[in-house]
Order: structure tokens, then sequence, then C-alpha cells
């Protein structure tokens, strides 16, 4: 016997969830089965807080001590009021499209069909074998927003396919398990005075996240293998 922390996840799956998950993501295999290069046509979407001042992780305010010392003690802090959020659409080459939402804007479903009308055009430059060919697909989770009709009779008449998203699944969502922590570890532990500060510094550490790092985001076989359990942080075999 040994003592174990619980792991915290975002909820507790019914079987017929984790069910759903694998089915989803044996989808995305079986593609990628016929197709080796269809994950290359995926283009990531997501929103999130971006903060004046985010709190550090226990790792990241650690200190090399000598032997003997006594434990170092710090102050428990919170995140700051002022925020900002960051919208941000990546591929496997690197970021298409990014902005920040005005002070006072919701994402809702009007905003978002703005929102993928300049991915449209993103796409159109950056991407234009993708475009030329209408190859590329869009993956983004299940916000109100994303799933609205508004939206869906959008992506219908332009033709934009969605790659399914499991509800309840971070652990399946490269923005979630790889963009967002990658981008904001950068940034815990740093103070901004201004949303133009919280701008600038975000939209830098945002590209100097390197090419390769794009790269390392499909993760499907593991839902499949742990049957829809939960994963991430888990060790592997």
């Amino acid at each position: 016997m040994h003592r174990v922390a619980t792991k915290f996840v975002p909820r507790v799956l019914t079987e017929d969830q984790k069910a759903n998950h694998v089915n989803i993501s044996q989808d995305v295999l079986d593609h990628v089965s016929v197709d080796e290069n269809f994950l290359k046509t995926i283009v990531i979407g997501d929103e999130t807080w971006v903060y004046g001042y985010d709190v550090e992780t226990k790792a990241q305010s650690s200190q090399w001590v000598g032997q003997g010392s006594p434990q170092l003690k710090k102050a428990r802090m919170s995140r700051s009021n002022m925020k900002v959020m960051f919208l941000v659409f990546f591929d496997w080459q690197g970021v298409i499209h990014y902005e920040f939402i005005p002070d006072g804007q919701t994402v809702n479903k009007e905003f978002y069909v703005a929102v993928l009308k300049r991915l449209r055009e993103a796409v159109r430059r950056k991407r234009p074998q993708l475009w030329t060919n209408q190859s590329w697909v869009l993956h983004h989770n299940n916000a109100p927003a994303h799933s609205s009709f508004l939206v869906r009779n959008f992506r219908a008449k332009n033709e934009t396919t969605v790659v399914p998203q499991p509800p309840y699944s971070p652990d399946l969502a490269p923005a979630d398990f790889f963009l967002v922590p990658k981008l904001k570890s950068t940034l815990k532990g740093r103070r901004f005075n201004t949303i133009f500060e919280i701008q600038k510094n975000s939209t830098n550490e945002l590209f100097a996240i390197p090419k390769e790092a794009f790269q390392s985001w499909q993760k499907r076989e593991r839902c499949v293998a742990s049957e829809g359990n939960y994963f991430e942080g888990d060790k592997l075999e």
C-alpha cells in the first residue's frame, strides 16, 4: 500500500460519455489511416483570459537552497482583476490568426461569425494550398457561441467542416492541453500595468513558441487506449 494524491478531473464521465470520447477519437484516427496528412489540415481555435498578474505555479516559485536551509515561505497571491480575452487559431505550422476581444464585448454568436470571417481570410493568405483545395477543417470546443445555429449556418454556407470535440474533454482539445498552458506558463509571475502591456507580452510569447512545438499535440491514441477516461497528466506505461 502507498498513499497517492487525488487527481482532479473536469467531470466524472458516464459510460456513454466515455464511449463517445472513444468513438470520436477513433473516427479521427480512421481519417489519419486513410490520409496521413489529415492532421495537417486541422485549424484549431479557442479563447482564453490573460491577466495583468497571474500566480506562479509551485514549481516556478521554487528556488535552489543549501542543505539545512529553512523552508522558504511566500505570501499567497491572487490573479489581478485586469484581464483581456485572447483568441487564437493555429495549425501544425503555427499561428494563423489571433485577436484580442474588445473590452465589454462578449464572444456571442454574432461576434464569433465575424471572427470566422477574419479566420477564413487569414487561411486564404497564410495557407493558400489549404484554401485552394478547400481541405482545411476547423476544431473548436462546444461553447454556446461556437455551436449556435447562426455559426452552424455560416459554416454550412462556406462548406467549413468541423472536427467533433467531445464534451468535458479538455485533454482532447489541443488549445487546452497544449497552446494555452504553454503560453500562460511564460506569463505567470509577471506583472503588467496596462491592457496594452498584457496584449504586447502575450503576443510576443505566442510567437516565441517554436514551430516544432506545434507538431506535437496529437493525442487521440491515448484516449482510445484509456477507454475514454481522462489521461492528461497520467504517466505513460
